[in-house]
């Protein structure tokens, strides 16, 4: 029997699009990239890992943009 543990936690697109303030197209994009870990349940049923999405918020500071032209 297999067990899931609490911590691993699968979020629709549209709410990691609420998370990161952005669009839901920009999450797919983020997904197709390999920025965000997602796992498909059936043909058209998309969730992304939490876990994901913590480390693309901590893998993009805001002091990162700072070092980028046009800035």
């Amino acid at each position: 029997r297999a067990t899931v543990t609490p911590t691993r936690r699968l979020i629709p697109l549209t709410e990691a699009a609420e998370i990161l303030a952005v669009s839901v197209k920009t999450v797919r994009r983020y997904v197709a990239a390999g920025e965000l870990d997602a796992v498909r349940l059936g043909r058209r049923t998309i969730r992304i890992k939490a876990e994901s999405i913590e480390r693309l918020i901590d893998t993009h500071p805001v002091n990162a943009w700072r070092g980028r032209s046009g800035w």
